[in-house]
């Protein structure tokens, strides 16, 4: 039979799920005319070595694993470009969302009754009592409403993880895809040059089989990272941005530090000075790999510790830069305000540049 469908699986951390859920998908579309594809991001718990194995024993199973680099966007946009299937969906490996709605989103697509096949949790016939209490629920809504004003598609779950569309129209929309964060299909409808035609279909949300939620404060920090770049990451970069806010945090704890040594204790302005900058470019350091950098997040001892010294390196050259440029412009008869402004900028690209290449490895 010839491939029609292949359903895109992104995991974490769910090695006792994969097996399961490929039952499941066989028994939604019978055993043949689609495939699946896992995207792994190096779980610790041998995910794709699991992955592997059945996929040994059965072709219609195949492997990506990514070495550092994570992110649910991404994943989704690797595995949508790695198959010849004519469609595709994307959807979690957990269990909650249930493969008997591929058909009957399988067959919208097929007959073009839309463009994107979406699953939704708050339609007539849906329920999302798999979502992790009231709270994540109400939390969930509110995300909704604010994507719909980004999405520009009237649809009831624009954040929905479940959804198909025609496999060539997404990889036509990939390269304006941001792939930050967690929401792809939000990522998906902001940036088609043109509003796509979706229809629904009732999901009901399940609990998690087994694994570990996807979802902490930094995925969902990425959330609103997504709405920006949508909306602002044209004028200015979104990680550029992100780099720039952790920057000004970190001008507050620098001062903070100082205060604290120099005006409330007895040290010596120079030394509390210096105190305070190797402790605001620790904070600045964590948190970018926290957030900034949160898909190339460096991780163990050794891996922390270079990073920390590179970023402290590459800040000292930016800080250089800094004084250098405000100096000459000053000189130069620019008002001392404007030559200090330009100054920080100039230090702050310089900062960004040296530590994405160095630090995290981004070009």
């Amino acid at each position: 039979m010839t491939l029609r469908l292949a359903i895109v699986l992104p995991t974490l951390d769910e090695r006792e799920n994969v097996a399961p859920l490929l039952a499941r998908i066989e028994q939604a579309l019978g055993p043949r005319g689609w495939e699946a594809i896992v995207v792994d991001d190096a779980s610790a718990d041998g995910t794709a070595d699991e992955a592997r194995r059945i996929a040994r024993a059965d072709p219609r199973l195949r492997v990506i694993e990514r070495i550092g680099r994570r992110g649910l966007s991404s994943a989704a946009i690797e595995g949508i470009c790695a198959t010849a299937a004519p469609f595709v969906a994307v959807m979690d490996a957990d269990h909650q969302h249930d493969p008997a709605l591929l058909p009957a989103m399988l067959a919208a697509l097929e007959d073009g009754e839309c463009d994107v096949a979406v699953a939704s949790r708050y339609i007539p016939g849906a329920s999302a009592a798999g979502l992790a209490g009231a709270g994540r629920e109400r939390g969930s809504r509110l995300a909704g409403r604010l994507a719909r004003r980004l999405a520009r598609v009237d649809l009831s779950d624009p954040l929905s993880g479940y959804f198909a569309l025609p496999t060539a129209r997404a990889r036509a929309i990939a390269p304006r895809m941001s792939q930050i964060g967690f929401k792809v299909l939000l990522d998906l409808l902001a940036s088609a040059p043109e509003p796509l035609r979706v229809r629904e279909f009732p999901l009901h949300f399940a609990p998690r089989r087994s694994g570990a939620s996807k979802l902490d404060r930094a995925v969902a920090f990425d959330f609103l990272v997504g709405l920006y770049d949508k909306t602002f990451g044209r004028i200015v970069p979104t990680r550029f941005a992100l780099f720039g806010t952790v920057g000004g945090l970190g001008v507050l704890v620098h001062l903070a530090v100082l205060a604290l040594l120099f005006r409330a204790g007895d040290a010596a302005f120079v030394p509390a000075q210096a105190a305070a900058t190797f402790a605001a470019m620790t904070f600045n350091f964590w948190l970018n790999n926290w957030l900034t950098y949160r898909d190339r997040r460096l991780r163990g001892a050794v891996a922390l510790l270079r990073g920390w010294a590179g970023f402290c390196a590459a800040c000292a050259v930016g800080a250089l830069a800094n004084v250098a440029v405000a100096g000459l412009l000053e000189g130069h008869g620019v008002h001392w305000l404007a030559a200090a402004g330009a100054g920080i900028v100039v230090g702050a690209v310089w900062n960004y540049a040296l530590s994405s290449r160095f630090v995290w490895k981004r070009r």
